[in-house]
């Protein structure tokens, strides 16, 4: 049986919503192995500038962004679906070897294959510098977000 992640396509707004937040539970295990097995093995990727092709590839990537990202926290939100795609907007804090803090904004478009893997990712971000005190993301990095926390929008953000 070919591996599947549930929900499967076509997408309803609480199928979506439930997709996008499996995939920031994912991300925010900074394990870039686990959050591989969410695209398929030749998957596509734009990420800014980069262009990125199969699991491999997505994997050093990832391990990349995790050593250059510290104490990363990550907050995705449902921007728009359809069929087999999902509109996102998200919004992640991070800091850098020297403790410089920042907020990264950004939207992805993704597209699934039938058994719910996602199969081409682009994703537009742009990096904002931020002080330690304008943080707003503040859980425990060893656990997903709470389902208390706010979300974007309750953030303003």
């Amino acid at each position: 049986m070919p591996e599947q992640r549930l929900p499967l396509p076509p997408f309803t707004r609480e199928a979506a919503i439930q997709k996008i937040r499996a995939a920031e539970d994912g991300w925010n295990s900074c394990n870039p192995e686990r959050v591989s097995l969410a695209y398929t093995p030749d998957s596509r990727w734009r990420n800014r500038s980069e262009f990125l092709k199969g699991r491999p590839e997505i994997i050093a990537f990832l391990t990349r962004k995790w050593q250059r990202e510290q104490d990363y926290r990550l907050i995705k939100e449902l921007w728009a679906y359809g069929d087999n795609r999902i509109g996102v907007r998200f919004a992640y804090e991070w800091h850098d070897a020297d403790g410089n803090w920042f907020r990264s904004y950004g939207n992805e478009n993704w597209e699934f294959d039938e058994n719910g893997l996602m199969a081409v990712r682009h994703a537009s971000i742009n990096d904002v510098p931020i002080t330690e005190s304008e943080r707003k993301f503040h859980w425990d990095r060893s656990a997903p977000r709470p389902a208390d926390h706010p979300g974007l929008s309750d953030l303003g953000l």
